[in-house]
């Protein structure tokens, strides 16, 4: 199981650690290694929630996320994205970019670095609203309930997700941004534009892949019978298999939520090196064990077996949202992010445990679990 699920990424690390050696060195293949767990510690929580999604989707688009996904997440995100920002912020062409980017790395990475108010922004606009969506859903189980239960109830405003993380968008444009600590000067109205755009990204990217789950739902329900490629439901209510447009929606969901995940690896990334090469081979070996460790969770059904998983990785998005948005203007270290993130998961799963065993389970999903497509 383990090999099967793993098996890439083991492959590929030990590519990807050769060829770093080849090019770079003892010290390239250091510097790759270490990038690779930067991206496991920060991104854990990450895997967690791509799995909660992805196990609605049916086994077509699971693959696609497994396959096209990952090309967007290694490729796009750790090569073509800080490119992209560089020739944004400092108006050049694309030639240009990746010329500064391989020729003169120092610039190039000031340039990446001077742009992060706006990236902290968007991400963490965009994971509060994740958050807070969460914290504000009635759930049938519940691990904090001391802050859940209230939350829940609150949670009937149908805005106040919107309305709390607009407030919060204000006070960081006003205070936070200015003499912000990535770049000289005030930078309250790009941390404000930036964040408004990471909010409405949210409001219609998961508004219209949760659009189209209702309409599935309502459709079934209709026709009177469970979809075809969806036979049962989870124990949370969630529908397996969702195909067609909404499966669509949702992977776009999960590719900007992986997106606003990769932000703070890219940046911090930084701290290490600033050659662009080594940057997308560590973090794209690092991103390919969030993937695998995805597929492992959805075939395990750990998400059944351990209820509360969710709601750690959750509480981790809502703190790593909190974090983007001080680190604007403050510098906090790479260490505490990731920390931050496990110990919440960890705790979590603990609880899962104390619970299962409270309950006489023994966390065993062999007859209810969710097969990702087969061979990837």
């Amino acid at each position: 199981m383990l090999l099967k699920t793993f098996g890439w990424s083991f492959a590929i690390t030990v590519a990807g650690l050769a060829l770093a050696g080849v090019l770079w060195g003892w010290q390239g293949l250091a510097i790759v290694g270490i990038l690779s767990i930067l991206e496991v510690s920060l991104s854990f929580d990450n895997a967690v929630i791509n799995a909660g999604i992805l196990r609605k989707m049916n086994a077509f688009w699971q693959k696609i996320f497994l396959t096209v996904g990952i090309l967007i997440a290694v490729f796009g995100m750790r090569v073509v994205f800080p490119v992209v920002i560089v020739a944004i912020t400092a108006k050049l062409g694309p030639i240009e970019a990746v010329n500064l980017a391989i020729n003169d790395k120092a610039q190039y990475q000031e340039l990446v670095t001077s742009a992060h108010p706006a990236i902290a922004a968007f991400g963490g606009v965009f994971l509060l609203m994740i958050f807070l969506d969460f914290i504000f859903e009635e759930r049938d189980y519940k691990w904090l309930s001391w802050i859940e239960k209230p939350m829940a109830k609150l949670g009937k405003l149908d805005t106040l997700s919107v309305i709390i993380t607009l407030v919060v968008l204000m006070v960081s444009a006003m205070t936070v941004a200015t003499e912000a600590a990535h770049g000289a000067g005030d930078k309250s109205a790009t941390v404000l534009l930036s964040g408004v755009a990471g909010l409405i990204t949210y409001l219609v990217v998961a508004g219209i892949s949760g659009y189209f789950e209702d309409k599935l739902e309502d459709e079934d329900e209709d026709e009177g019978e469970e979809p075809a490629a969806a036979p049962a439901k989870k124990g949370n209510g969630a529908v397996v298999g969702l195909a067609g447009k909404a499966a669509f929606f949702m992977f776009l969901y999960l590719e900007v939520i992986d997106a606003s995940f990769s932000f703070d690896g890219v940046i911090s990334a930084f701290a290490i090196t600033n050659d662009i090469f080594m940057m997308a081979l560590g973090l794209g070996i690092g991103a390919m064990y969030i993937r695998s460790l995805t597929v492992f969770l959805v075939r395990k059904g750990t998400l059944d077996d351990y209820v509360y998983l969710e709601h750690g990785a959750h509480y981790a998005i809502g703190a790593l949202a909190v974090i983007l948005l001080v680190t604007i203007k403050y510098e906090i270290p790479e260490v505490v992010t990731g920390l931050v993130g496990v110990a919440l998961i960890g705790l979590s799963f603990a609880s899962s445990v104390i619970r299962n065993r409270r309950e006489g389970k023994p966390g065993d999903s062999s007859g209810a679990q969710s097969e990702v497509a087969s061979g990837v």
